[in-house]
């Protein structure tokens, strides 16, 4: 295998623009900037968002809803992704995690039967850490001899 060189396609590269290096190059004394004004003061310019004294779009456009900051996002898991597990182990969050079944984002998980279907839940003898559990869920753990354990506090 020969050695290769590597390096960019013609045209990809480009000198950059050194400002300021005398008035021969085009880019001298004012550095490209013009004469005074907001453009030419350091730090100077407008935002992405200024539409020139126009009222702007996010002030035009209407505001609708309520953003609820203290709403509590479950994270869902239905009983019959439990019986991945063998029978007899304990089912915690960091277990559930590396399974794929819940995201690690600190929100409580919440056992749920999964609806109006009847329900397939076949492991024997597990334990199962959740923060909320519904009824029929609950009933159908302790059906199968499994015990959930309430990680509410």
């Amino acid at each position: 295998m020969g050695h290769i060189e590597l390096k960019p396609n013609e045209g990809a590269t480009k000198k950059r623009k050194r400002v300021g290096r005398g008035t021969g190059n085009g880019t001298g004394k004012t550095c490209g900037k013009g004469h005074k004004g907001q453009n030419a003061r350091s730090g100077g310019g407008v935002p992405l968002y200024f539409e020139g004294g126009q009222m702007p779009l996010y002030r035009r456009a209407p505001k609708r809803g309520f953003k609820n900051i203290f709403k509590v996002y479950n994270n869902i898991v239905n009983l019959e992704d439990l019986n991945v597990f063998p029978d007899g182990s304990e089912v915690t969050p960091e277990l559930l995690c590396l399974a794929g079944l819940i995201k690690d984002n600190g929100n409580p998980i919440k056992i749920l039967a999964k609806g109006l279907g009847e329900v397939e839940f076949t492991a024997k003898n597990i334990k199962i850490q959740a923060h909320k559990v519904s009824v029929a869920a609950k009933a159908l753990i302790e059906k199968s001899g499994s015990t959930i354990v309430s990680l509410a506090k």
